[in-house]
């Protein structure tokens, strides 16, 4: 068989990385003295991080992260806030996905927790777990329309899928009887199944009261499910009277800015 058929079979086969690894390969006259066992192995290690490569590629493309930049190594502990740097580290390693745990993320307004949960995001995509972010009012028009055309189920799949859940701006706004009904859909589903993590400008002690004003069993139900099984990460200033929006820190200097 001529080395030309071998490398069309090869990209044929859509082992691109390998058949163009082993092109080189026959055009490289010091690879002749490479065993056949150590040559192979540098083709299938090719083409192995190939794929994985573009696995990773795909999976931070699905999960629309607001902020596919974002790095556990690249959390800035020195800026005024009061971060737990050792449960972070620890999250970072994906267990609590594994154990179907779930982050509770609160903080005020530009404290940094969008940032956090997509640094943790981005953790989950490098060890191929399927992500999908998404903020609250969205994720509820967005069931809420399903709902209307009679196609709720397909629309929950969405977010009862990816092994993990990213879900912004958790409880902003005070939910209404229907739409915490929807809510609890999504929460029921996934408990025990995968992780979500909850993204809130409020303490988790407010919650309750966010959700018909705390005086549906739909908060009670939904609050169970999530309260027992989270890891809190509470994102405080240290000095208030000089705190200042992690925007306002790495945004443009104002001096620059007229």
């Amino acid at each position: 068989m001529s080395v030309s058929t071998t490398i069309d079979k090869l990209v044929e086969m859509r082992m691109t990385t390998m058949s163009e690894m082993f092109r080189n390969q026959q055009n490289d006259p010091k690879m002749k003295d490479v065993p056949f066992e150590e040559r192979f192995a540098m083709l299938v290690d090719a083409e192995h991080a190939s794929r994985k490569s573009h696995a990773f590629e795909r999976l931070v493309k699905k999960a629309e992260l607001e902020q596919n930049d974002a790095g556990v190594a690249t959390i800035d502990y020195h800026s005024g806030r009061k971060l737990n740097k050792a449960l972070i580290q620890k999250l970072a390693s994906c267990e609590y996905i594994s154990q179907c745990r779930n982050i509770f993320i609160t903080g005020a307004t530009g404290s940094g927790k969008t940032y956090l949960a997509c640094a943790f995001g981005m953790e989950a995509c490098k060890r191929f777990y399927s992500v999908r972010f998404t903020r609250l009012p969205d994720l509820l028009m967005d069931l809420s329309a399903a709902e209307d055309r009679h196609a709720l189920e397909n629309a929950l799949q969405k977010y009862t899928k990816p092994t993990l859940l990213i879900i912004d701006e958790w409880l902003l706004f005070k939910l209404r009887e229907n739409e915490a009904r929807l809510l609890l859909e999504v929460i029921h589903k996934r408990r025990k199944k995968s992780s979500t993590i909850f993204c809130s400008q409020y303490e988790e002690k407010d919650w309750y009261n966010q959700i018909c004003d705390g005086e549906s069993t739909l908060a009670d139900a939904i609050m169970d499910r999530i309260s027992f099984d989270s890891y809190k990460i509470n994102i405080e200033y240290i000095d208030k009277s000089v705190d200042k929006s992690m925007r306002e820190v790495y945004g443009l200097n104002p001096s620059e800015a007229q």
